[in-house]
């Protein structure tokens, strides 16, 4: 991609995407913190994240509609958004806070930046820095002293097992945001977060048959650390803040930026839910799931922001590729699929 050298503040584009990107990570930060009363009162986790999706996918049917040609260009991409990015990440999570922290669940869930990393090697087939695979190693590092299995296994094992698949999924968020982006059929960011939230409330519907729960606590009051409120106050801001606005800036910042450098920001998730956690549910952490954290976020972090490994450049001899049916080189080919999306600010993986 081009990178701009006639000014040495940062690209426009890249600025509005580091901005939505924050946005989204302080959203979906909130997320966690305000289910989990809801969850204390009596519904179930599956239940708590129907009603976020649900509530969510109405709230953008007017988006869905005016894209709805989307449904036609890329539905393969839309449906394995809403699996994956939407159904997939939400159930875990959820399920995950109910056994083990807000906190820890999130910092075991950001395990996905470095999976990312794994993702890129082993299936795209693409070289990645010692820097990445090192930044990968010390996440898992973190992640240890997270569960603490030196006291065999400290936090609950189901938990655990629910914040990774969590972070699986969140490989899925990024990937498919940016496929999205790409192709002959480019999608708008908006159609892929509302149809993304449409299938994953179909999906959850058919799995969680929300009409057998008792729904009688959002009628009622929550307890969020002693303190008494409606819960209707905490289910709207987990539906409209950490769900729609967090989606809707999500999704548009990786059209900006790279899927690496969105994971980047969207770390600071973690750091978001567990100083809510703290301050909102009272759940303190020890020392070494402290020092555990910080680990796994400063190893997300050193494997995206690490430069990927030098692919072999043509020769001058061998500039056109004679594989090509119209004689252009690879580099070109590359950049002219790119260029579908008009943007000319999108950077590479090492910014």
């Amino acid at each position: 991609m081009h990178r701009s050298t006639a000014s040495p503040t940062l690209p426009s584009g890249r600025t509005l995407g580091l901005g939505l990107a924050l946005v989204s990570a302080f959203a979906f930060g909130g997320s966690g913190t305000a289910a989990k009363p809801l969850i204390e009162a009596g519904l179930s986790p599956l239940h708590v994240v129907w009603l976020r999706v649900t509530g969510a996918a109405v709230a953008l049917l007017p988006i869905a509609y005016r894209h709805r040609a989307a449904v036609l260009r890329r539905p393969g991409l839309l449906l394995g958004f809403g699996l994956l990015a939407v159904a997939g990440v939400q159930a875990c999570y959820f399920a995950a806070i109910s056994r083990i922290p807000v906190g820890v669940a999130l910092l075991i869930e950001y395990l996905g930046p470095p999976l990312l990393i794994g993702y890129v090697k082993f299936v795209q087939r693409k070289p990645i820095s010692r820097g990445s695979a090192i930044g990968a190693g010390v996440a898992v590092t973190g992640l240890a002293c997270v569960v603490e299995v030196w006291n065999g296994l400290g936090f609950d094992a189901l938990g655990v097992l629910f914040a990774l698949g969590a972070a699986f999924c969140q490989v899925g968020y990024f990937v498919l945001a940016d496929a999205g982006r790409r192709g002959e059929r480019p999608v708008d960011p908006l159609a892929v977060s509302a149809y993304g939230l449409l299938v994953g409330a179909v999906v959850l519907t058919a799995v969680t048959r929300p009409w057998q729960a008792d729904w009688s606590p959002l009628g009622g009051d929550v307890v969020m650390n002693g303190h008494s409120l409606p819960a209707f106050l905490p289910a709207a801001w987990m539906v409209l803040v950490a769900t729609v606005l967090a989606y809707l800036t999500g999704v548009i910042s990786v059209g900006y930026l790279s899927p690496p450098v969105a994971g980047v920001v969207a770390n600071l998730e973690a750091v978001v839910a567990t100083v809510l956690a703290w301050v909102l549910l009272g759940e303190h952490l020890g020392l070494p799931q402290i020092a555990g954290g910080l680990l796994v976020l400063a190893g997300a972090f050193a494997a995206q922001a690490g430069k990927p490994a030098e692919t072999p450049e043509p020769t001058a001899g061998n500039a056109e590729d004679p594989g090509s049916p119209d004689g252009r080189s690879a580099r070109q080919r590359v950049a002219a699929e790119r260029g579908v999306s008009g943007r000319s600010s999108r950077t590479s993986r090492g910014d």
